[in-house]
């Protein structure tokens, strides 16, 4: 069955699934299986969107057990650019499930390689692509994005940002400002107790949902910052909630803000 999405319907409630699912450094195709899996039941499920962690397709080959002991080459190699086949799968896959798909990957883009997302709608097309801006200067063969889009889907406007950006809260910030009604965080890095406070703070202070997606932690958040679904650790798992987009500027703190004063943040 279609998506209400997919059939062109204005939908003021979606179905968010987080796929706190890890899959295997170096595996593409493997990976890709995993993808497709989990997607399929997701989609089965119900879902409306689903999220993978970062660095996806490749499995993240930076947070391996030593991850300097492989070259520039090994890692261009392993990179996927936009319009490529594997890319192109996942678009078909985001098409024949009626999903908007968010994959996170290493991605080639002519000589330099980024840290990044695609969102893909029901109909198999590119709608977004964000590229990691902040990091703790441990991907040394990654190139840092320098843009924060946004993009309006029958559910709302949404914005994405990768692992560490969470952690500086003015990329969240930007995202509101442009309108974010929901902002999807792929990461494989810190996760813990730190972190939910840290993700529950960015939701509550932006007025936003967050969807927090890693390989060991997923939370979906209320724009009041209270948790409405998280995973129950232990195996492979789908995270999934119902939730109802609203204005940024009706919830939160973020409605008093004075830009006017904010001159010496730049």
């Amino acid at each position: 069955m279609p998506s209400r999405a997919a059939l062109g319907h204005t939908c003021d409630v979606l179905t968010l699934a987080g796929l706190r699912v890890a899959p295997k450094p170096w595996d593409k195709l493997g990976n890709f299986d995993l993808l497709e899996r989990f997607t399929t039941r997701a989609a089965g499920e119900g879902a409306d969107v689903v999220v993978t962690p970062e660095g996806f397709l490749e499995g993240y080959v930076w947070n391996d057990d030593d991850p300097q002991q492989f070259s520039r080459a090994q890692y261009f190699d392993v990179g996927e650019t936009v319009d490529g086949p594997l890319l192109s799968r996942v678009r078909a896959l985001a098409r024949d499930s009626h999903v908007y798909l968010v994959v996170g990957f290493a991605e080639r883009r002519d000589d330099c390689m980024f840290n990044s997302v695609i969102i893909c709608s029901p109909e198999g097309e590119q709608m977004l692509r964000y590229s990691k801006t902040h990091t703790a200067d441990d991907e040394p063969f990654n190139t840092k994005g320098n843009e924060f889009p946004v993009v309006d889907t029958p559910f709302g406007r949404w914005g994405v940002l990768i692992c560490m950006d969470r952690q500086l809260p003015e990329t969240s910030r930007i995202l509101a400002v442009k309108g974010a009604q929901l902002i999807l965080v792929p990461a494989w890095g810190m996760c813990g107790e730190m972190n939910d406070v840290m993700m529950r703070a960015r939701a509550y202070e932006n007025g936003v949902h967050v969807a927090f997606v890693h390989p060991r932690r997923c939370l979906i958040i209320g724009p009041d910052g209270a948790i409405i679904a998280q995973d129950q650790g232990g195996d492979d798992e789908i995270v999934s909630a119902r939730i109802g987009l609203t204005d940024t500027a009706v919830r939160g703190p973020i409605r008093h803000r004075r830009p006017e004063l904010y001159g010496e943040l730049s």
